[in-house]
């Protein structure tokens, strides 16, 4: 039965996701303007924006490294305040040479706020007994289309400087309120031996759940960056119907998991995970052989559903490989967020290039099915039976 205390230290958790999705969505939904300001080349934009996931996995390593010792509650205390003020600095930036450190900056803060925030999050469930990772990503989803809708209503009349500051007032306030609630190393590791039993989560049992995490990614880079891209090339959709994929697939995504909580708890998180990977390779294969706007809006949709019950999955998971609460092993699997959005990114537009964009989804239809069958190691009894 969770305690008065553990339940101020949820609330905490959820403001700490809240913030997070929100500072995301302001600094991506203003790249197009970023673009124009500093008058770069597409190839000089993507450039930039490899720095964000690059420096991100190093930011998440470094995480873990930092909350074994001393906890991610200082860590998301530092890193996340920096992080709303990176959002702002890549704003002010007058020139490309000062936008590169803010966006390395961002990234490095990003990773370790994604690291601390599910060690936290794991930590919450380890201590309620049950599944509710799902209901703090859901939180992360509602305040990122929060972000994204802001920057829609704010973009015509405010400055840009503007519409990415004054999100970040509210973050770096919703930072500084929860920071304190947030659960000590004590309160996180369960015992006193966290430091060392932390350092000692081996990488052989994270092997599937990383690759899973990896292979989830590369499908969400594939959605993000590509779903305009697929719908005014290959169905040439009109500049009303182009959007209406991204949205199908972060709607989709944000339903499943007000109610991927409840799944979990009922059925078990390899079952959830495996027909997660089954719904999302049939999304892919969907949008490879789409014939019409309609079905192909539909068939992104179906890839949120698929994907969207993964990640929570694999940091619960990993949190059962680290029952010391050290935050080593959610860390690793963190990094995987990085490498599949950069490699998803890498190989579905190389592929699009090359034959087309039809082509180019083929790549995560590929991986989500493999998904299906590394859904075995999230079985609790696998995951907690490990050395």
């Amino acid at each position: 039965m969770p305690s008065p205390r553990d339940r101020q230290a949820r609330v905490a958790t959820f403001a700490v996701y809240a913030v997070q999705g929100l500072s995301f969505a302001t600094l991506l939904t203003q790249v197009a303007h970023l673009q124009n300001k500093h008058g770069l080349s597409t190839g000089a934009l993507t450039a930039l924006l490899l720095i964000v996931p690059v420096f991100a996995g190093v930011g998440s390593m470094a995480a873990g490294a930092f909350a074994a010792p001393l906890g991610s509650r200082l860590l998301l205390r530092l890193a996340q305040p920096t992080l709303a003020a990176a959002v702002v600095l890549a704003a002010l930036a007058p020139s490309v040479a000062l936008l590169v450190p803010a966006l390395l900056l961002f990234g490095v803060t990003a990773g370790a706020v994604d690291a601390g925030m599910n060690i936290q999050g794991v930590a919450v469930e380890r201590r309620y007994g049950r599944a509710v990772l799902n209901g703090f990503h859901c939180l992360w989803s509602v305040f990122s289309l929060a972000g994204a809708l802001w920057a829609s209503a704010a973009g015509d009349g405010l400055p840009l400087e503007a519409v990415m500051s004054i999100p970040m007032v509210l973050a770096v306030a919703g930072s500084l309120l929860a920071g304190p609630r947030l659960y000590a190393p004590e309160e996180e590791w369960g015992d006193t031996a966290g430091q060392a039993a932390g350092a000692k989560v081996p990488w052989r049992p994270l092997i599937p759940l990383c690759l899973a995490m990896g292979f989830l990614y590369v499908g969400d880079a594939a959605v993000s960056n590509f779903s305009t891209v697929f719908m005014q090339d290959e169905l040439l959709a009109d500049a009303r119907v182009i959007p209406l994929a991204y949205a199908a697939y972060q709607a989709t995504t944000l339903l499943v998991r007000l109610a991927g909580d409840l799944a979990v708890r009922k059925h078990g998180p390899a079952v959830v995970v495996r027909l997660g990977g089954a719904i999302a390779t049939l999304g892919f294969l969907g949008i490879v052989f789409a014939p019409s706007q309609p079905l192909a809006v539909v068939a992104f949709g179906l890839t949120g559903v698929g994907l969207s019950v993964v990640a929570p999955q694999s940091f619960s998971a990993a949190g059962r490989l680290d029952p010391s609460g050290a935050g080593v092993a959610i860390a690793r699997i963190n990094l995987f967020n990085y490498v599949g959005f950069i490699v998803g990114a890498a190989l579905v537009g190389g592929l699009g290039d090359v034959a087309g964009m039809r082509a180019g989804f083929a790549a995560p239809l590929v991986l989500a099915a493999a998904i299906v069958f590394l859904a075995r190691a999230f079985e609790p009894e696998r995951v907690t039976s490990r050395p």
